[in-house]
Formats: C-alpha cells, sequence, structure tokens
C-alpha cells in the first residue's frame, strides 16, 4: 500500500507540473515565436512534442491519480462503480453532443488532446469527467454527511452539489479551451453565455448528475466516513484544475470573463472548500495520514507528508 501511495502523490505532481507546464506553453511561449525559433532544432522538437501531447499528458496524469486514490480510500468497488458510469456515460453524451448537438450544443473537438473515439471525442475526455466528477462527488457526500441530515437528503444532495461544483469548473474551462487564441475545441454556434450555450450548461449539469445517481445506486447509503485529511487529494486535483481554466479564462479573454470566472469561484471553489471544511476532523493518528483504505482494501497504516 505504500508504494500506491507513492505513486499516487508522484502521479498528483506530475499532473501538477504538467498543467504548470501547459500554462506556460500557451501564455508564455507560443505567443513569442521568436523565442521558440531561437531554440536548436531538437529543442524545437522536444517543445513541439510536449505542446501536441501536453493536453493527454495531464488528463492521464489526474485520471490516475484519482483511480489510485479511490482504490486506496475507497476500495475497489466504490472506484470501478464511480469510474465505469462516469467514463461511459460521458462518453456517450459526447459522442451524442458532437453528432447533434445535444445535449450541449453544436461544437466539435479540434486536435490536441488525443485519438478521437469514432472520430469525433478525444479517448481523454471521459477520463476529465471521471478523475473531476468523481473530486466533486465526494467532497459533496463526505460533507453532507457531517450535517446529520435525513439519509435521502445526503443523497440528493450529494448528487445535486456535485454536479454544481462540477459544471463550476465548466464557466471556466469552456472559455479557457473554446475562445482562448489556441482552442482545443470550437461551437458551432454563438452562445449567449460567455460564448456557450445555456444548452452547454444544463447539459453538463444532467451529465454529471446521470453518472453521479447511476454511481449512488452503486455505492448505496452506506457512509463514507472520509477524514478531512482523505478529502485532500480531492480538493487539491479540483482547485488546481479550477486554476488552469480561471487563469487562461482571466490573462487571454476580455474583462468580461471576469463574470463566469466569479461564478466558478462562488458555485465551485468556495463550497468545495466549504464541504471539505464540514468533514470529519483528522484526529489523533489520523493527523500524519492522507487517507486510510476503509472499504475493499485492507487497512494499512501509512505516514506521508500531504501536499
Amino acid at each position: 500500500m505504500k508504494q500506491l501511495v507513492t505513486v499516487e502523490r508522484l502521479c498528483l505532481m506530475g499532473h501538477t507540473l504538467a498543467l504548470a507546464f501547459g500554462l506556460a506553453g500557451l501564455l508564455l511561449v507560443l505567443p513569442n515565436p521568436e523565442f521558440i525559433a531561437s531554440l536548436p532544432a531538437i529543442g524545437q522538437s522536444a517543445f513541439g512534442w510536449s505542446m501536441a501531447n501536453g493536453g493527454v499528458g495531464y488528463i492521464l496524469l489526474g485520471a490516475i491519480t484519482v483511480a489510485l486514490y479511490a482504490y486506496r480510500t475507497l476500495g475497489m468497488r466504490h472506484w470501478l462503480t464511480f469510474m465505469l458510469p462516469a467514463v461511459f456515460l460521458s462518453l456517450g453524451s459526447e459522442l451524442l453532443g458532437t453528432s447533434t448537438g445535444f445535449p450541449f450544443g453544436a461544437y466539435g473537438y479540434l486536435s490536441g488532446l488525443g485519438y478521437k473515439i469514432a472520430g469525433l471525442v478525444p479517448f481523454t475526455i471521459p477520463l476529465s469527467w471521471f478523475y473531476v466528477g468523481l473530486c466533486c462527488f465526494v467532497l459533496a457526500r463526505a460533507g453532507l454527511e457531517s450535517l446529520k441530515l435525513p439519509l435521502w437528503a445526503q443523497l440528493t444532495g450529494a448528487i445535486a452539489l456535485g454536479s454544481i461544483l462540477l459544471t463550476a469548473w465548466d464557466f471556466v474551462l469552456d472559455p479557457a479551451m473554446s475562445q482562448a487564441p489556441y482552442p482545443f475545441w470550437e461551437f458551432g454556434e454563438v452562445g449567449e453565455f460567455f460564448g456557450m450555450p445555456y444548452r452547454n450548461v444544463t447539459g453538463w449539469l444532467g451529465t454529471g448528475a446521470l453518472f453521479m445517481f447511476v454511481a449512488s445506486l452503486f455505492w448505496r447509503a452506506k457512509p463514507l466516513n472520509l477524514t478531512r485529511a482523505q478529502l485532500t487529494v480531492p480538493l487539491v486535483v479540483y482547485l488546481i484544475n479550477f486554476a488552469f481554466g480561471a487563469i487562461i479564462t482571466v490573462a487571454e479573454l476580455d474583462s468580461r470573463y471576469l463574470i463566469p470566472t466569479c461564478m466558478s469561484i462562488v458555485l465551485g471553489v468556495v463550497p468545495a472548500i466549504g464541504l471539505w471544511w464540514m468533514s470529519r476532523p483528522t484526529q489523533g493518528l489520523e493527523a500524519s495520514l492522507s487517507g486510510t483504505v476503509s472499504r475493499d482494501v485492507p487497512t494499512v497504516s501509512v505516514g506521508l507528508s500531504q501536499k
């Protein structure tokens, strides 16, 4: 188990560095072609390869990080019964969306995110739904458990809050990825909501709520009983992915895009931190742990430093 924790932390570091490198490339290097031209041939080739594959790399590292976290902290059954519905249902929504315009509006993916399934949806896109979606859902469910609400309110609230957190992330992700100078997808229509169709917002809410509802059926009503320390990885993953989109949106687009950025903070960042804080405090020996296995994997005490 100690080896899993080490690999998880390394993948989280790699995920963070890949996002930072992507920001540097998009905001500093690509707008200054003279810098690229000054590189030797091998440097230009390396930079070109890294920019072409950086999007794939950061999503894969994020998905591996969260998959290891879920296996280690929630157990194999909880991990797989969230990941499989999230991947396949989001892929279905994306294939439907890129083919018909429902439920997100008319749009299409450009290059930079890897091989496209059916020539339409990069294989990395369902993985991003999974890893950010699980972070949102676990934060929502664990945070609401502390309120001692009726069981139906906890479960319904977790689905609703989780899908809102996920959609709030899109308020900065979509402008950054579709309207900045170096886009990864594009809408086929001028959207009313800061360049996005309103259907895109309802499509995100509906898709997230759907796979979180299906996962809830498999997870049943048993409490997660996660401590604040055990929720740090989901919170960190959520915040760094928000920061990636928000920095591009604020730096590359005009001042009116501060509105969706502030909406993302109010509906996503603040509730995520609040849910993390509401969760069960870490006590005693657990204060030195980032998480323990509590479901299908035998419990092992592991000491480590938390980012």
